[in-house]
């Protein structure tokens, strides 16, 4: 069902005037404009409103940072493996205080290969891939 902006405005108890700026921001879901009039789409009986982008953010609201999971290859066990002639993994799967060691390492999101030889890791990796996303180990 299509309104005008006063019976918009009733439904959703503002004020017409502040209706129209809400439709000249472009913040009324479907809504458009024929000559002088808008048109409103209803949703399940009224229209849909978008979110502003002035003012703080509610605080229940925040997404919660995710823990930054570091993958590199382990250069003392790839010595390790060739003098003892051993198959350990050498692929370290690092995500706050855990190291978990892996043959192949599958990253399904996206990540990014960093080179820092300035400020190696605190194992000492100078190479590393960093990724937000789940990393999954395959022994």
């Amino acid at each position: 069902m299509i309104v005008g902006t006063t019976e918009a405005a009733h439904i959703l108890k503002i004020s017409t005037a502040r209706l129209r700026v809400l439709l000249s921001a472009g913040r009324v879901q479907g809504a458009y404009k024929t000559g002088k009039m808008w048109l409103i789409p209803l949703f399940d009986g009224e229209p849909i409103i978008q979110r502003g982008t002035r003012g703080p953010d509610p605080r229940w609201c925040n997404p919660r940072s995710l823990p930054k999971t570091i993958v590199h290859v382990n250069s003392q066990r790839i010595r390790q493996n060739q003098k003892h002639q051993e198959q350990l993994p050498v692929i370290t799967v690092k995500t706050r205080n855990t190291n978990t060691y892996g043959h192949i390492v599958e990253i399904p999101g996206g990540c990014r290969v960093v080179y820092c030889p300035d400020k190696p890791l605190p194992c000492g990796a100078r190479v590393w891939i960093e990724t937000l996303h789940e990393v999954r180990i395959i022994s």
